[in-house]
């Protein structure tokens, strides 16, 4: 076979330190060396809010002396602010490197050497965990879990009350069972956005749409079934019931109580951030900080570290486009080293971006379920489609399991 001319170069795709050990081994490097290497082929940017001034500038001083960067606001220089945002660049050896010597440093940045570790260890943490949901349980880490919505509201946007009907609701619960769901999500709500001045459904109601149907599932379906509410009142007549889950879309911070409700049972529980409004000033950052006080608000409960998923409330207190910001960089949310649920199913961000109603949405739901596995940020997806998305999440999952 004659020699090819050049060097045939090509970008390689590091993630983290299992892809570069690999491409380092690929070379010829050897076992001791590889471990040695791979840690400086993974580069990460962190973001640190409202860091001291005079504690930025050792930071910074003592990145560049490694070989990173560290961006910090223009009034540093001077003093003229006296705190700054800080984006740090560096690699993962440069990391290692930098909180060594910030334990020996004041103004803070002793506690900002652990908190770096921890955002590093959660953003590269790759485990499988399982969920212990009563007399059930589920394996998360193998592969993409899919729940399964089943909503027994007379108005809901998506199926405009299909499923209100006890008895179609029950079937619908089999079907998606039959078609590969591992959880069904039932509410009793519309799932469409309530704000904080809405008048919302009351407990008595809620609980007697979702009773009936909830008491029949747990009897006859094998797989967990979550309940979607923010009340404790419901939460805890649905556990009462049987449920194995609950999933509140104002992740505890619109009735506190029912966190202490979820720990006394000792269930899962999904957090999502939620808003009244829309007015960001960081929009990530505020979102990350809301899902870590509604972490804090279950861990003080008395949940159980390992029984935390967080969701980031794809159509819920966004527009549009800050929707699709946050689609855009869901793999921030492993910052905070929890398992996440992704629920975009028929969306308005979907429904307005190819302008189509609620029924027509699929090909655009599968979408977003398949880019939010890709970035390693979807660990559970919540659909209406449970067959399309089913077969969808088996191709990614092992595309994206095959790098």
């Amino acid at each position: 076979m004659e020699k090819q001319d050049g060097y045939n170069l090509r970008v390689v795709l590091i993630k983290d330190q299992k892809d570069a050990k690999k491409a380092l081994v690929e070379v010829g490097t050897d076992q001791p060396g590889s471990r040695w290497m791979a840690p400086k082929a993974v580069h990460r940017v962190i973001r640190i809010k409202n860091l001291n001034s005079k504690a930025a500038v050792i930071l910074k001083q003592e990145m560049l002396s490694r070989g990173g960067e560290a961006a910090l606001s223009r009034g540093v220089g001077n003093f003229s602010v006296e705190e700054t945002d800080c984006l740090l660049m560096g690699t993962l050896r440069q990391y290692d490197e930098l909180r060594k010597k910030l334990k020996m440093q004041p103004f803070g940045l002793r506690r900002l050497a652990d908190e770096i570790k921890e955002v590093l260890d959660n953003y590269d943490k790759k485990e499988i965990r399982t969920l212990r949901c009563r007399n059930l349980s589920l394996t998360l880490g193998e592969r993409t879990l899919v729940m399964g919505i089943l909503n027994v509201t007379p108005d809901s946007f998506s199926d405009g009350g299909k499923f209100y009907d006890p008895e179609i609701a029950i079937e619908h619960a089999h079907e998606m069972v039959d078609e590969g769901a591992d959880i069904i999500d039932l509410g009793g709500e519309s799932t469409r956005p309530v704000t904080w001045n809405e008048e919302p459904l009351s407990a008595a109601e809620e609980i007697q749409r979702i009773i009936p149907v909830l008491e029949r599932l747990v009897r006859e379906i094998k797989v967990p079934i979550s309940i979607d509410t923010y009340k404790a009142e419901t939460a805890r007549a649905a556990l009462e019931a049987g449920a194995h889950i609950i999933n509140d879309i104002w992740g505890f911070q619109r009735d506190p109580k029912i966190a202490s409700v979820a720990a006394e049972y000792d269930v899962p529980v999904i957090l999502m951030h939620n808003k009244d409004g829309t007015e960001y000033q960081d929009l990530m950052g505020e979102l990350l900080a809301f899902l870590r006080r509604s972490v804090e608000i279950a861990l003080e409960a008395g949940v159980k570290p390992d029984q935390v998923i967080l969701d980031p409330g794809i159509g819920f207190g966004k527009d549009v486009n800050q929707n699709r910001i946050v689609m855009r960089c869901l793999r921030e949310l492993r910052s905070l080293g929890k398992p996440i649920l992704l629920g975009t199913s028929r969306k308005s961000m979907i429904g307005k971006t190819l302008d189509l109603p609620a029924d027509q949405r699929l090909e655009g739901s599968l979408a977003t379920v398949v880019w939010g596995i890709a970035q390693g940020a979807a660990d559970i997806v919540r659909v209406h489609d449970v067959k399309e998305t089913v077969r969808a999440v088996r191709m990614t999952d092992a595309i994206v399991c095959s790098l």
